[in-house]
């Protein structure tokens, strides 16, 4: 059975979007055990702010050396040397470890000594014993990068190989990881044993894809030239990717700044509301988007330009199928899921509301944050790097200029501080600031997609534009029907049920939440929406007759 694991292939999109799909619905479950067990023991205050302050640093180096794009540049890299000879190709993969390697280990080593000397830039509202604690932690988390790093490149030759079932794993252990540092670790080392359950986590999201990437054919050889043709080409097409996602990574830093002058428990608020947003985008938009970028590479390598474009059309159909009627849902339901899941011991009603608030406006831009990976992964099968990165950097400079002026918005009584205090139901709080960064990053997102709309449309010319509207009004109408249909199913079942009782909100989020996704289907359907065909198909094929 495990050799059948280890070599396993996935031949077509969805296919292989569903593995990814799974994959995350498994790591989600987890991690809302995991924010659950964080929220009911340390609560929306200091502790939580400093444990996911934390991360900042180190995922930043993260981003510099292996997320900025190793996947993307070395995927078509390796493919053309493999195609030409495949001992040269296992080289490649090597030396690029072994330099990667390096680099992660040099570089954190350094910033784990000098760390103390711009902590404060991260956490410019933090006490001094607040940053002490959250410099070390720090320090034990630049473990992840490194682990990080090797497991990225795995991924790489996992995702050529097509090995997506095993690839998929990876995300489920990093929780695993940090499941067993709240459980076992915290009691005995305090908010020390959470980072350590981090790198746990990302020991065990390397450890897992070794023994496929050794079946694929991968051998570690000793070699070290930071000159090979192979090497340079793929850190060309890196930077540009690596700029923006350095980017991204300061500009979170940057949100986590501002939070931490807001107010204890707002970084908290802010990350926890941030994981409910990140499920829909993982889920569908990063499963598709991974799934789909082999594919599209090897179309637009193959001079197959209109299967390409069909291909990226009606992925994006299908995630937008899928993403949009999730994000009315979670706006709907936000309170009875934030209540669900994080409504225990130490988390009280205050930051339910906040936390509850923020995911609301969250949900306005996860369809276009669903769709960036895949039209980035479109320029990137182009060769094209530097196209998303212009599009990224300035989207993040909106993104960062919105934050200070939404949250300077809300720190007084206006129109606009009246309309999201009633609107998001936070009547009664005094300080709702935090709500300005959720809402900062939605409207830049959906700016960045709508430049890498345009610019791709410059680029190869109409990619089904008008298909892709017109299934996009549809799935908006039929969400609005839905959203009409939840929200009087919401009232009906609180008149029948404890309202005050987790029981209760259960019953009423799983009856609104059934009922709204059967319409958002019927719909769908009546209005021949491709994707409501496609599903009732497989669903009638899978009941015996």
């Amino acid at each position: 059975m495990i050799s059948r694991l280890l070599k396993k292939e996935t031949n077509s999109i969805t296919w292989a979007a569903f593995i990814l799909a799974t994959s995350s619905v498994v790591s989600a479950i987890l991690g809302f055990l995991r924010d659950r067990l964080l929220a009911g023991r340390f609560g929306a205050g200091q502790e939580l702010d400093i444990y996911y302050a934390a991360f900042r640093i180190p995922n930043l180096i993260f981003g510099l050396l292996i997320s900025g794009g190793i996947i993307a540049a070395f995927l078509p890299i390796f493919s053309e040397y493999y195609k030409q000879d495949k001992e040269k190709a296992w080289k490649l993969a090597s030396n690029v470890l072994n330099v990667f390697l390096f680099f992660s280990i040099l570089i954190c080593l350094l910033l784990v000594i000098f760390v103390p000397y711009f902590i404060g830039l991260v956490v410019p509202g933090f006490d001094q014993e607040n940053k002490a604690m959250t410099i070390l932690l720090t320090r034990i988390m630049f473990l992840s990068p490194i682990f990080f790093g090797i497991s990225n490149i795995l991924a790489s030759i996992l995702q050529y190989f097509r090995r997506f079932l095993v690839y998929a794993l990876a995300p489920v252990l990093y929780n695993v990881g940090i499941i067993i540092g709240i459980v076992l670790f915290a009691p005995i080392f305090g908010l020390k044993g959470l980072a350590f359950g981090v790198v746990l986590g990302a020991f065990l999201h390397w450890f897992c894809q070794l023994p496929s990437a050794i079946h694929c054919g991968f051998r570690w050889e000793p070699v070290f030239s930071l000159f090979s043709s192979g090497l340079k080409r793929i850190i060309r097409l890196m930077i540009p990717r690596t700029i923006s996602a350095v980017a991204s990574h300061l500009n979170l830093i940057v949100i986590t700044a501002i939070a931490s002058t807001i107010g204890p428990g707002s970084i908290a608020i802010f990350n926890l509301a941030e994981h409910f947003r990140s499920l829909p985008i993982g889920i569908i938009g990063g499963s598709f988007a991974v799934a789909a970028y082999p594919f599209l590479a090897r179309l637009e390598a193959e001079n197959e330009r209109k299967k390409f474009v069909q291909s990226l059309a009606l992925t994006c159909r299908r995630v937008l199928f899928l993403t949009i009627p999730l994000s009315f849902l979670l706006f709907l339901l936000r309170a009875q899921i934030i209540r669900l899941i994080l409504g225990t011991g130490k988390f009280d009603w205050l930051a339910t509301r906040l936390t509850a608030g923020s995911l609301g406006l969250f949900a306005f831009g996860i369809f276009a944050y669903s769709l960036i990976p895949l039209f980035t992964r479109a320029f990137f099968a182009l060769q094209d790097t530097k196209t998303p990165l212009f599009i990224s950097v300035f989207s993040l400079s909106l993104n960062i200029m919105f934050a200070f002026l939404f949250v300077w918005l809300l720190g007084f009584e206006n129109p606009f501080y009246n309309f999201f205090v009633t609107s998001l139901k936070l009547r009664g709080i005094d300080n709702i600031k935090v709500i300005g960064l959720p809402l900062a990053i939605s409207i830049s997102g959906i700016l960045q997609l709508g430049l890498l709309l345009f610019f791709l449309y410059k680029k190869i010319g109409n990619f089904q534009l008008r298909q892709i509207w017109v299934s996009f009004c549809k799935i908006i109408f039929s969400s609005i029907l839905m959203s009409v249909f939840v929200y009087l199913i919401l009232h009906f079942v609180a008149e029948f049920v404890n309202m005050q009782s987790w029981i209760g909100v259960f019953l009423q989020a799983v009856s609104a939440g059934g009922v709204g996704a059967l319409v958002y289907f019927l719909f769908a359907y009546i209005l021949k929406l491709e994707e409501a065909k496609m599903i009732l198909k497989k669903i009638t094929h899978l009941t015996p007759s």
